[in-house]
């Protein structure tokens, strides 16, 4: 009867574990609804949205970065909530609001420490990811009594983080990795009003664009002595700069083999630039004031949208040729773009028409479409293993 007993509790076993709801995260994301302050949970093979978790606060500049299993998705809202979201429980595991506008983060090499980027007060505080408890809070002050709003903040290796003070003109290198207490490098007199930043994949070198002048800053963090060296000065030299509807992202910038590709700041243009010398080669015209210009994983192409009011229009740019491809209208507020891991499709943000656009990046073809609150922000979690993002 014992024998009998066992074989059952076996059998029972067996089928329990059989019955369990595994789930990778290799192919998860999340689509920030902007209007109601809400994410879908979706997944990118199965081209379907998981679940909804509401309750994020204002997410109208929202962006989102993962811990290094990429279970946990931090999101950065412009009320300064961050928020911790269970990708495999689909809720908030922790939030609290940290400043007053909040414009985006970071996490750290190591995984262990996450960075927001402040207007309101100016600075940069940095929270353990496990309990969001606060470990140092860095203000922006540039003068005394002057703060500084702060932007471009990237993650680079040996748990450094970098960012920008709009307003005060400099860029700050901030090293966490001896202890709690972070070392600080300050560059001076950069040029004017850094509006964005990024870094190369590599880690090497972090630039700031400059919304008050024509040109980029670079800073090489292999050698931050040798300081920061401006880089692309008057690109836009001999035309004129037309209104800027909506400041350009510099992190999603394209690389290809010695080639760099990004939106010039009030033109309709992409620029290329040659990363030999850090030399303009060539200006590339476009539909528009570029917003994103991004490059496919294999760097074989760059997708460009662009900012009001030729916001209903992606173009694609051939990285062998730096020319104009192909050109297509997913509808209007295209917000941003996501390549699934190896490149094959592109997720595109509609935001007006509340959806989400699927295609396949070779053939250029539609593949699928997902309902969705004013869509923006698309960020999936191989994230989580890149530098910068």
């Amino acid at each position: 009867m014992m024998q009998g007993v066992l074989l059952i509790t076996a059998l029972l076993l067996n089928a329990c574990a059989h019955q369990t709801d595994y789930r990778a995260t290799g192919d998860l994301g999340v689509v920030i609804e902007r209007a109601s302050g809400s994410l879908q949970i979706i997944n990118t093979s199965q081209h379907r949205s998981l679940s909804r978790v509401s309750g994020l606060g204002d997410l109208s500049h929202a962006s989102v970065v993962y811990s290094r299993d990429e279970r946990f998705a931090y999101v950065f809202g412009r009320d300064g909530g961050l928020t911790k979201v269970d990708l495999l429980e689909h809720r908030i595991a922790k939030r609290i609001v940290q400043g007053g506008n909040s414009i985006g983060g970071a996490i750290s090499q190591d995984g262990t420490m996450v960075a927001v980027s402040n207007y309101e007060p100016g600075g940069v505080k940095i929270f353990s990811t496990d309990s969001l408890q606060l470990i140092t809070d860095i203000p922006a002050e540039y003068a005394p009594g002057q703060f500084s709003k702060t932007v471009g903040l990237v993650d680079a290796p040996g748990n450094r983080f970098v960012f920008s003070l709009y307003d005060g003109n400099e860029i700050w290198l901030v090293d966490m990795s001896a202890s709690s207490q972070p070392q600080i490098q300050k560059f001076k007199g950069i040029g004017k009003a850094p509006y964005d930043g990024l870094i190369t994949p590599d880690g090497r070198f972090y630039i700031a664009g400059l919304f008050g002048e024509d040109g980029m800053a670079k800073l090489d963090l292999w050698h931050p002595e040798r300081g920061v060296q401006r880089i692309l000065n008057h690109y836009g030299k001999g035309t004129d700069k037309l209104p800027v509807y909506k400041m350009p992202h510099l992190e999603g910038w394209a690389i290809s083999g010695e080639w760099a590709f990004f939106p010039a700041v009030g033109h309709h243009q992409a620029l290329q630039m040659n990363l030999a010398d850090w030399q303009l080669t060539r200006h590339i015209a476009t539909h528009g004031q570029p917003v994103f210009v991004m490059s496919q994983p294999d760097h074989r192409r760059v997708w460009v949208n662009f900012a009001f009011p030729a916001n209903d229009t992606v173009q694609v740019i051939d990285t062998e040729t730096a020319q104009v491809i192909h050109q297509f209208k997913p509808g209007k507020g295209v917000l941003h773009m996501e390549f699934t891991p190896r490149g094959e499709q592109v997720w595109i943000s509609v935001r007006d028409e509340n959806r989400v656009e699927i295609y396949d990046t070779q053939t250029f073809e539609q593949i699928a479409t997902l309902p969705a609150q004013a869509p923006s922000g698309i960020f999936f979690t191989n994230r989580a293993h890149k530098i910068g993002l």
